[in-house]
C-alpha cells in the first residue's frame, strides 16, 4: 500500500510503514529515505513561492517531473526502497494544503495505483 503524509505526522506513523521523502530538501532532523525523483524543480517550485500560482506549478510539474517518470517503475523503485513493506510518500504540508504530494498520489492512482493520506 502506499500511503502519504507530511513530516508533522511522522512520529505517529505505525513502525510497518515506511516514510520516504519526496522533497527537494528534507527537514534537517529527518534521517530516513528519500527519493528525490518525485521532488518539485527548485526554478517552478520558487516562482510558486513567490506568486502562489497552483495553476502554473501544476503544470510543472506534470511537464518537468511526472511526464518523465514511469509510474510502475516509480512504484518498483519505492517498493524495493521499503523492501517491499508499504510506504508514505512524505512532505511538509498538511493534507488540506496544496501540495505536490496530492499530484503523485493522483498521478499514480490514475495509473491503477492506490494511493490515500494516511490518518491516525
Amino acid at each position: 500500500m502506499i500511503y502519504t503524509t507530511y513530516f508533522a505526522k511522522l512520529k505517529s506513523l505505525p513502525k510497518d510503514i515506511v516514510p520516504i521523502s519526496i522533497c527537494g530538501k528534507a527537514p534537517n532532523n529527518y534521517n530516513g529515505l528519500q527519493y528525490k525523483k518525485l521532488a518539485p524543480k527548485y526554478d517552478f517550485f520558487m516562482k510558486w513561492k513567490e506568486n502562489h500560482d497552483n495553476d502554473y506549478y501544476i503544470c510543472c510539474f506534470d511537464n518537468q517531473v511526472l511526464s518523465v517518470l514511469n509510474p510502475t517503475q516509480v512504484v518498483a523503485d519505492l517498493t524495493a526502497m521499503a523492501a517491499g513493506r508499504d510506504v508514505a510518500l512524505v512532505c511538509y504540508e498538511r493534507p488540506t494544503d496544496f501540495c505536490h504530494r496530492h499530484l503523485v498520489a493522483e498521478w499514480l492512482q490514475k495509473n491503477g495505483y492506490n494511493v490515500q493520506e494516511w490518518s491516525a
